[in-house]
């Protein structure tokens, strides 16, 4: 039976943090064979990651040095870019060259929202991934979801050829009405799909979290990171094949490897504290960004907007002091992006973001907060 972790390359070490293409190779290499090492298989790329070199960085870390025979690689064609018909050729044919394989074994079409489920509806992008599976190009073929249960259902019901669906499925995500995590797995299940979950630790907000709510885990187990809550509590669902951690350092990789080499699912006594802490960090949370930075490719006025949410995030939760510190971090981005009150309310980051958030009214929010000469 496959290890339930998967090594989620969308959050790879850098060099540079403002360069997303600036690969620590070392560190990658490092992280992917310690990750093969201990058993653990599945790697999750994308077109677009990293500013669309995540799948060379994938050739370059694991295809050209392991067999391929020992691990199982899934990427997605970006409905997003799709305009026509032979878009999904040329891209599919551009994803083999530049991860280095003849195959897939899991394809995804990326993304499926309203607006993409039409696009992929228009150019029968369903047909086209099915069609390659008959070839023997992918494997299996499935779709990761944005939105709402009841289009998850449509979709499902129009669409009984595909294999799998990937989920964001986190605790602080369970009941919310806008990511729906909890009906949307429960649609799944109801279809008998495979499910993997993505964003376990929702772009990594679940790894520090409130100190009130950390108490609670250590209370009940001080050895454990409060990322190995959130990971085990996707893990713990029964259905869920696959939990995907984009893992940023070795660390970090081997924080995971730590509790899920030999995975136990959560006790009913895990699954409340952490439903207790869930609690205590919505009290908190100002914005819900997961810093997929999906809404920035292409912001015509080149904000930095996931960066701009995490700071104002921070001030939301700690001392004056901390404040002027994060001020003075929004002040060096401004140099260098466009400011939070350059938005011009295009719309165009508010379609792309998975969480369905409102971004030029929050970068208003961001503005009079970093902007308006106070910190209130």
């Amino acid at each position: 039976m496959m290890k339930k972790l998967g090594f989620g390359m969308m959050r790879l070490p850098l060099l540079d943090g403002n360069d997303p293409t600036s690969f620590d190779e070392a560190q990658v290499f490092e992280m992917v064979d310690r990750f093969l090492q201990e058993g653990f298989v599945y790697f999750d790329t994308a077109y677009m990651y990293h500013n669309h070199s995540s799948e060379a960085m994938v050739r370059r870390a694991l295809v050209e040095r392991h067999p391929r025979n020992t691990f199982l690689l899934a990427t997605k064609l970006p409905t997003m870019y799709l305009k026509e018909v032979a878009d999904m050729e040329r891209i599919f044919k551009e994803q083999l060259q530049k991860c280095g394989v003849s195959y897939f074994d899991y394809y995804l079409l990326h993304c499926l929202n309203t607006e993409n489920y039409a696009t992929a509806q228009r150019l029968d992008a369903f047909g086209f991934v099915a069609e390659k599976k008959a070839a023997g190009l992918v494997r299996k073929i499935g779709f990761s979801y944005h939105d709402d249960a009841a289009l998850l259902d449509r979709i499902l019901t129009e669409h009984p050829e595909m294999e799998f669906v990937q989920l964001q499925i986190n605790y602080l995500d369970w009941d919310s009405e806008s990511v729906q995590s909890r009906k949307c797995y429960e649609v799944a299940r109801r279809h008998g799909k495979e499910i993997l979950v993505m964003e376990p630790v929702k772009g990594g907000s679940l790894a520090a979290v409130p100190p009130a709510a950390e108490l609670l885990f250590h209370r009940h187990s001080p050895e454990r990171s409060a990322a190995s809550w959130a990971i085990r509590f996707a893990a713990s669902l029964e259905g869920v094949s696959m939990v995907l951690s984009g893992m940023s350092n070795l660390s970090q990789l081997e924080d995971n490897l730590s509790y899920m080499s030999e995975f136990s699912p959560l006790s009913p006594q895990e699954t409340q504290t952490v439903f207790r802490v869930r609690d205590i960090i919505n009290s908190r949370i100002a914005i819900a960004c997961t810093d997929c930075r999906y809404c920035v490719e292409g912001c015509p006025q080149n904000i930095p907007i996931p960066d701009y949410f995490h700071l104002y995030n921070l001030c939301q939760q700690e001392t004056e002091d901390s404040k002027t510190a994060h001020t003075t971090d929004y002040d060096r981005l401004t140099s260098q992006y466009g400011k939070a009150s350059d938005c011009i309310g295009c719309g165009q980051c508010t379609k792309q973001c998975p969480q369905h958030l409102e971004i030029p009214a929050l970068l208003a929010d961001v503005a009079k907060h970093f902007e308006s000469g106070t910190s209130s």
